[in-house]
């Protein structure tokens, strides 16, 4: 049984696909691998940035595409085509849409009788999605095309990947603790702290090392903060550097992000200067 349902749309009929993770496409009857001429297009996945995943929250970044049916086949029947979507990497089209993808949940709106502009999201859930830290890579776009028989049988379905690619990173998390509190002017201010990154193998955060994080200083009154200093983290993630009192305000790091790390900031840590 296919997950695909009729429903009233913003421009007419609108075809739904429901169960992210186990669109019941994916389990289909196996056919003859064959082109199906159904073309995807305009593919945008999350707004077109990065995804970044903890290690417990679900995420379920947006996701708009195009489709263009071949000839026999109309938006008007919903029950004789499906496109379903996917994020994959290390491995090909065919075999991420069996095992290994990112899967979506979306409707589509019918704009002519060969077109639909479709709409939904993602869903990624860390505790069973992403096994591997290596999974904070560069995903490839595939789509896994489908034409249905009559009488309900698959007749021909096709897995391809379309332009375009999606980073997926690990959240980071810093912390900050300046001391002492109060502190007389002049004296020196000691600034601790962490950044860590999720780790999708232990399902915590662990130390992020040898990354290069800005300290940075407001001034009481003021909304603007403004870089002090660099420091470098640990091999357990952990910061460290010294700086001198001078006017009361807060102290925090904060991390750019990484090319599989997103951005990371502290709440700022008050500090009284007498």
């Amino acid at each position: 049984m296919r997950c695909t349902l009729k429903t009233s749309g913003r421009t007419g009929a609108a075809g739904v696909v429901i169960g992210a993770l186990a669109l019941s496409a994916f389990a289909a009857p196996a056919a003859q691998a064959a082109d199906t001429g159904i073309k995807v297009s305009r593919v945008v996945v999350n707004g077109g940035k990065s995804i970044i995943v903890g290690t417990s929250d679900v995420k379920e970044p947006s996701l708009t595409f195009r489709v263009t049916l071949p000839p026999g086949y109309t938006t008007a029947d919903w029950f004789g085509w499906s496109a379903s979507p996917f994020l994959y990497h290390g491995t090909t089209a065919a075999k991420g849409a069996v095992s290994g993808g990112l899967r979506s949940g979306y409707t589509c709106y019918e704009t002519s009788l060969q077109i639909a502009d479709c709409e939904g999201s993602l869903y990624i859930d860390p505790r069973y999605d992403l096994d591997s830290n290596n999974d904070a890579t560069t995903w490839k776009i595939g789509v896994l095309t489908q034409l249905w028989k009559p009488s309900g049988g698959l007749k021909a379905e096709q897995a391809i990947t379309v332009p375009g690619a999606v980073k997926v990173k690990r959240w980071a998390k810093a912390t900050v603790n300046a001391s002492p509190e109060p502190v007389t002017k002049g004296k020196a201010i000691t600034v601790t702290g962490s950044l860590k990154r999720a780790d999708w193998v232990k399902h915590t955060y662990t130390g992020y090392a040898g990354k290069t994080v800005s300290l940075q200083f407001r001034k009481k009154g003021s909304s603007v903060y403004s870089t002090v200093k660099t420091a470098t983290s640990s091999s357990t993630g952990a910061l460290k550097t010294t700086v001198k009192a001078s006017v009361d305000g807060y102290w925090r790091w904060t991390f750019g992000g990484s090319s599989t790390s997103g951005t990371a900031t502290a709440a700022g840590d008050y500090v009284d200067v007498r």
